[in-house]
């Protein structure tokens, strides 16, 4: 396993080193939006506490870079619900972009997932863009633990300085990828989008508003 000292400390990002991305799913390459709003609805079902009353407090607890939709269920004393994966779909440009970084780089995934990512993949029709797909439901850990990242990293045969890890939550893909010397991407979309690092560990090396973005910003190899 790879030691948990940040190794990034003074180096700058070189893509000409960069062999595999690395993706989270939710709120990534998949669009959550639908099914926050369908739990959102049904934790404020029969209470006097207006969608727009949750939508406010969950930025609020965003900003501080918490899980806010679990930290404001909790702040009005909601009971969570079951997450409605039927809600979601891809981003309008995910399929776009994993077709063309697959043509230069390896894919991979490191997602905190319930069993059947690789199924949910294949029914997306990305799975063939992807090389390793490494979920905390198959693994028994599960992101912030570093354990994950570096299974990934030793699945796909890859080094720390050779991989790239794109999420969209700044304490589970951000911190910990950093922590352990991978490069890190920011990509501010879905249901995240609100966190504000504050942190040396929760700054990024790249920031990008999406994946199209994303793959103008990679720097293709020639």
């Amino acid at each position: 396993m790879f030691g948990i000292t940040n190794m990034k400390v003074g180096i700058t990002m070189k893509w000409d080193n960069i062999k595999w991305i690395f993706f989270d799913m939710g709120s990534t390459l998949i669009d959550e939006t639908l099914a926050m709003e369908h739990r959102i609805r049904e934790v404020i079902e029969g209470t006097e506490i207006t969608f727009e009353q949750f939508i406010e407090k969950k930025i609020f607890f965003a900003k501080q870079n918490k899980p806010a939709d679990l930290e404001t269920i909790k702040f009005f004393g909601l009971t969570k619900t079951s997450w409605h994966k039927e809600d979601e779909r891809l981003f309008p440009d995910t399929i776009e972009c994993l077709k063309k970084l697959h043509r230069y780089y390896k894919i991979g995934i490191i997602a905190n997932q319930s069993l059947g990512s690789k199924e949910r993949l294949e029914s997306f029709g990305i799975l063939k863009y992807i090389d390793v797909v490494v979920a905390s439901a198959e693994e028994g850990v599960a992101k912030p633990d570093k354990r994950i990242f570096e299974i990934a990293l030793q699945r796909a045969g890859c080094k720390l300085e050779e991989a790239v890890m794109v999420g969209d939550r700044l304490d589970n893909d951000i911190v910990p990828a950093n922590e352990i010397g991978m490069y890190t991407i920011w990509i501010k979309q879905g249901n995240w989008k609100d966190a504000c690092p504050t942190e040396e560990l929760e700054q990024p090396d790249m920031t990008v508003e999406n994946l199209s973005e994303l793959c103008e910003m990679i720097q293709l190899p020639t």
